[in-house]
């Protein structure tokens, strides 16, 4: 440290003063410059936090009504979530597919119905009943595979 007399400082209307002061740093008297590495720590730490705490609204289930339908029907979805708001119309933003009952899509494969946002239908010339499911896919599966859809909800559409 290096301790350095100040002149005596003359303000108008006021007494002389002397003060004294100390300077951390080199010789020259110079106060050191905050290094550059702190407030990028503040910053990366920040990152970290915001990063951390993230969006942790998950979907916790799908219900599809109406349960049942024949040939063509508008399906509608309903996902419950784990924060407010708790249930919504996931109608035109989740997936849908004609699959299992366990909630696999059927993939690449011939296919007895389609279903668009909600909307199934059966294809001419198909009869039977099938399982229209709607939910949150898992990773792509690989070809000729369908999704495995978790959570899912489920309904059955009959096809005369």
């Amino acid at each position: 440290m290096v301790e350095r007399d100040l002149a005596k400082v003359d303000v108008a209307g006021s007494t002389p003063v002397s003060r004294s002061r100390y300077f951390p740093g080199y010789a020259g008297g110079s106060v050191k410059k905050p290094q550059p590495a702190l407030p990028l720590l503040v910053l990366f730490a920040m990152a970290v936090i915001l990063l951390a705490c993230g969006n942790s609204r998950k979907l916790q289930s799908v219900s599809v009504s109406p349960a049942a339908a024949a040939s063509q029907a508008q399906f509608t979805a309903t996902g419950v979530y784990n924060q407010m708001p708790t249930s919504v119309d996931i109608t035109g933003t989740t997936t849908w597919c004609i699959g299992s009952p366990s909630g696999i899509c059927a993939g690449n494969i011939a296919i007895e119905a389609t279903v668009v946002n909600g909307l199934a239908q059966c294809l001419s010339g198909f009869t039977g009943t099938l399982t229209v499911l709607a939910g949150q896919p898992g990773p792509p599966p690989g070809p000729d595979v369908g999704f495995q859809l978790k959570p899912f909800g489920t309904a059955q559409l009959t096809c005369p």
